[in-house]
């Protein structure tokens, strides 16, 4: 089966067109993905914004620092935990994010072309459960687990 290689293809080419069309806007490889989960999640920490997006920790805190000292987003000290900053879009954050979804938007549409309400449902709900069971081993690996390769799961 070659799904995962298919998913791949079609994730580095929407990846590779974002980061063309947003170097305009000052956004380097894959910010803009930083910025828009930051941009739905007002107040999102590094924990919750790293397995957001499946990404080791030191990889978040790399990319949204380079988005502060762009001005795009800023933190602010977590009320509940002193040690954790939670991250909110700045005044020029706001104003780059509907640009950013504008393209999200028109990528899903090209991408969905030929496709039923339906299918594009389906075909949400099935990606969804491969991303759940993607998720299952990353939380695995991320605490320094090995997959086992000869053993068949269940």
């Amino acid at each position: 089966m070659t799904i995962l290689r298919e998913i791949g293809i079609i994730a580095r080419a929407l990846d590779s067109i974002a980061n063309i069309e947003f170097r305009d806007l000052e956004l380097a490889r894959g910010q803009y993905l930083y910025l828009v989960r930051i941009g739905e999640e007002p107040g999102i920490i590094q924990e919750e914004l790293s397995d957001r997006l499946k990404v080791d920790r030191s990889t978040v805190a790399r990319s949204v620092k380079k988005l502060a000292d762009k001005g795009l987003i800023e933190d602010l000290k977590d009320n509940t935990n002193q040690k954790s900053k939670q991250w909110f879009l700045t005044e020029k954050g706001k104003a780059v994010y509907p640009f950013i979804l504008a393209e999200h938007q028109y990528s899903e549409k090209i991408a969905l072309e030929g496709f039923s309400k339906e299918e594009a449902i389906q075909l949400e709900k099935w990606l969804a459960k491969v991303r759940m069971n993607v998720a299952a081993d990353w939380g695995l690996v991320k605490k320094g687990q090995k997959r086992n390769y000869s053993e068949e799961k269940k």
